[in-house]
Parts: C-alpha cells; sequence; structure tokens
C-alpha cells in the first residue's frame, strides 16, 4: 500500500521522528558512555590497587594487611592458606562482576579483582550498589527526560507544520473560492515572491488560458447553434409547405416527412448542445413535467426508418408513469441515441422499451457488448469491436454528458439472451 498522508500529516510526523530520534540517541549515548566509563575507570582501579595490595604484602606483610576504605575490602592468603578459599572465590587473575548477600542479608553488588601469583592470592571487592542503584535513578530520569522532549517535540512540531502551511493553506482555500466567482480573482498577489507565490502566479496563468479557451468554446457553440436555428428553420418551413399540397406523389411525401424528422433531430440535438456549452440545466417552456412513455413513442417514430425491411418488432411497455421535468430536446436527444443504436445494431428479432420505476430501459436482441466495454462504450470516441460501420463514437458521450448535467445516470449491460439492454434512470 502507497504511503499517503497529508502534507501537515507528514511534516509534523516528520518534525516529531526527527526530535524524539535526536533526543534518544543522546540518551542512550548518555546512558553507554557513563556505563562504559565507570566500569573501565573503577576496574583499573581495583586492579592496580589489587596488585599494589600484593607488592606491599610482600614487603611489609603488617602493614598490607587491611584497607583503610569502608567501600573496599580486600584480603590477601598465603600460599598456605590456598585450600581455604571459599570457592566462589576461585577464579583466575582479572576484574569481575559478583552479587551476593552480605552477613546483615543485604544484596549487594561488587567489583571483584583477582590478583593469583605462586605465592600470593589477592582479592579486593568494591560495592558498587549505590552506583547501580543511582544508574538506574539515571535511567528512569532519561526515560523521562525522553518523553518530556517528544512531546514538546510534537507540540513543536504541530506549530511549526501549521506556519510552514499557512500560505499553502490560504492558496488552497483561495484556489477553492475560485470556482464560486464569476470573475476569476488573481492569486498572485496576496502571496510573497517564493515557492508559493511562484505556484500562484502558474495557477493564475493556467486560468488565464483556461478561461480564455472555455470562453472561445461557448462562444463558438453559440455562434454555431444559432447560425443552424435559421438554416433548419428554412428547411422546416419549406418542407411544412410542400407536405400542405394535395397532389404530392406518396413518396415525395415519404421524403418530406424524412426531411422533416432531421430537422427536427436537428433542431433537438442543437438545443441540447446549447444547454451543455453553457452548463445550463434548462427546465420545460411552461414548468410542466414530460410523460416518458410519450417522448419514447415519438422518438421511435422518428427512428423507425433506420429500420428499413430488417425484421424488427418494437414494442414499449408502460410498467407505470414517469414524468420528468427537463426539456423535450435533452429527452429526445438522450433516448434517441439509446432506441436510435437498438435500432441500429439489431438484425431481427425486437427491441423492447419499458418505463416505469422512474426509470426507462431500452432491451434489444441485437449484436450485444462485452460486460468489460460498457463503461468504455460512454468515453468519447470509443466503439464496441463488433459495432459495423463506421461512426465517431460521440452518441453515448453525449448522452453521458447531458446526465450529468441533470444527475441521471445511464448504463449499458448485456442482455439476459444475448443483446444490449441500456437503461436511463432519473434522480
Amino acid at each position: 500500500m502507497q504511503y499517503r498522508r497529508r502534507l501537515r500529516s507528514r511534516i509534523i510526523l516528520s518534525f516529531a521522528l526527527f526530535g524524539i530520534g535526536l533526543t534518544a540517541l543522546f540518551a542512550g549515548a548518555t546512558l553507554v558512555l557513563r556505563v562504559v566509563l565507570e566500569n573501565q575507570l573503577i576496574e583499573e582501579t581495583l586492579q592496580r590497587e589489587v596488585d599494589r595490595a600484593v607488592e606491599i604484602n610482600r614487603v611489609d606483610p603488617d602493614r598490607g594487611a587491611g584497607i583503610p576504605f569502608q567501600k573496599i575490602r580486600g584480603v590477601v592468603y598465603g600460599q598456605s592458606k590456598f585450600a581455604n578459599i571459599p570457592f566462589d572465590e576461585r577464579l583466575d587473575t582479572g576484574v569481575y562482576d559478583v552479587a551476593k548477600f552480605d552477613a546483615a542479608g543485604v544484596w549487594h553488588q561488587y567489583k571483584l579483582a583477582v590478583h593469583k601469583a605462586d605465592d600470593l592470592w589477592a582479592f579486593l571487592w568494591y560495592d558498587v550498589t549505590t552506583e547501580a542503584r543511582s544508574r538506574e535513578v539515571l535511567l528512569w530520569a532519561v526515560l523521562l527526560a525522553l518523553a518530556a522532549f517528544s512531546a514538546l517535540s510534537l507540540g513543536i512540531a504541530v506549530w511549526l507544520s501549521k506556519r510552514v502551511l499557512e500560505p499553502v493553506t490560504d492558496l488552497v482555500d483561495r484556489v477553492r473560492g475560485l470556482a464560486q466567482s464569476s470573475k476569476p480573482e488573481l492569486l498572485a498577489p496576496h502571496f510573497a515572491a517564493d515557492e508559493v507565490g511562484l505556484l500562484a502566479a502558474t495557477l493564475d496563468d493556467h486560468a488565464r488560458r483556461l478561461t480564455a479557451l472555455v470562453e472561445r468554446d461557448r462562444e463558438f457553440n453559440a455562434d454555431v447553434s444559432h447560425e443552424l436555428r435559421t438554416p433548419l428553420a428554412v428547411i422546416r418551413g419549406a418542407t411544412e409547405l410542400l407536405l400542405a399540397q394535395d397532389d404530392l406523389p406518396e413518396k415525395t411525401q415519404q421524403r418530406l416527412k424524412r426531411i422533416e424528422r432531421a430537422v427536427r433531430q436537428g433542431g433537438e440535438l442543437t438545443e441540447a448542445l446549447l444547454l451543455l456549452s453553457r452548463s445550463e440545466r434548462a427546465r420545460p417552456p411552461r414548468g410542466e413535467a414530460l410523460d416518458l412513455a410519450s417522448i419514447c413513442e415519438l422518438v421511435i417514430d422518428t427512428y423507425r426508418p433506420q429500420l428499413g425491411t430488417k425484421p424488427v418488432t418494437v414494442r414499449v411497455e408502460r410498467e407505470s408513469p414517469v414524468e420528468v421535468a427537463a426539456p423535450r430536446a435533452v429527452l429526445a436527444v438522450a433516448l434517441g441515441n439509446l432506441i436510435g443504436n437498438a435500432f441500429k445494431y439489431t438484425a431481427e428479432g425486437e427491441v423492447v422499451v419499458r418505463v416505469g420505476r422512474n426509470r426507462v430501459e431500452v432491451e434489444d436482441t441485437g449484436i450485444g457488448i462485452k460486460p468489460e466495454d460498457a463503461a468504455r462504450l460512454f468515453e468519447r470516441g470509443v466503439r464496441g469491436e463488433s459495432a459495423p460501420g463506421h461512426g465517431a463514437g460521440l452518441g453515448l458521450a453525449i448522452v453521458r454528458r447531458l446526465c450529468e448535467l441533470y444527475d441521471w445516470k445511464v448504463s449499458l449491460a448485456p442482455g439476459h439472451e444475448g443483446g444490449t439492454i441500456a437503461t436511463l434512470a432519473f434522480g
């Protein structure tokens, strides 16, 4: 799992670990140096003194019989008394750590220095019980100091992280505020000429370029939509005049009706694209909700010529009434892509449009889709592997964008017995 934390958490953790680690290293080094130097000093002194006691005893046995220190007790055995030496003191020359009870039953720790010669054996005990206890006290004191310094390091880390990240936090708050402003405010003037200021200037430049790009895109879409309405209106008017004639041949009437449907589709698509370019969620002209089943039947009539002579049955199943508060053009474009694809990719069988439960389902018996391709087909420029013919792969991408604008949900799934099920859910 990748290590993911907020930047402030990382700074706090870094400062805290650095302070705690440095304090622990210093405390450990202090303890180790104290123990090592203390042991080395005591052992060297004891060995020197026991060697000296042996030399004194050789020269003047009476003078070397005792040692005038309360914490140090020594004894020198002559060769005749070697057999009387206690078993636990039969050690070679050197310094040893020894612990035992004294005559009063008190536990003591000693440093025992031993010197063995052919004629004399000398033993020198140094009571280190007090030093051992002071060492324990020092250890607890160091641990308490470590805990205190760790808490201090953590507090300093929190304070420093807040100070260090204050410009970054300010920048984040200002960037969030840009989404609520129609005219973005420049960020760079609010920050010093440091790394954060450079980032703010870069964001300002990027925002300017994006704003200009979006404005050009909106203006282009608005201009195109406006300019397309004029020729579409001319075509619609001419078609209506021609259809009003009584002496038109049947084939001519069919072609004119086809032109009329294409003009209506073009107008609906133009209106839907204009709403997308403005990111505007429009409502029906008089605010009333539209009956979804009626819109489905109109869309089916519009796209039915795509079936041609294919043996495909089309039916609408109304499970329950569904009303949608959206412009007719938006619903027609969204449903038109789903129903049109069902007509296009079904060679025989049936296409069923089910309306109910606040949704519409379009199920066909066509070529079907792979489960792993269901989500990808809503991406711009993506078409199914088994899709015949050529296409830009934009229809479902437009449906997805309309659904995002109106908080609808659209999905594709393989049919129960082949084919595809397209679902458009409202709310």
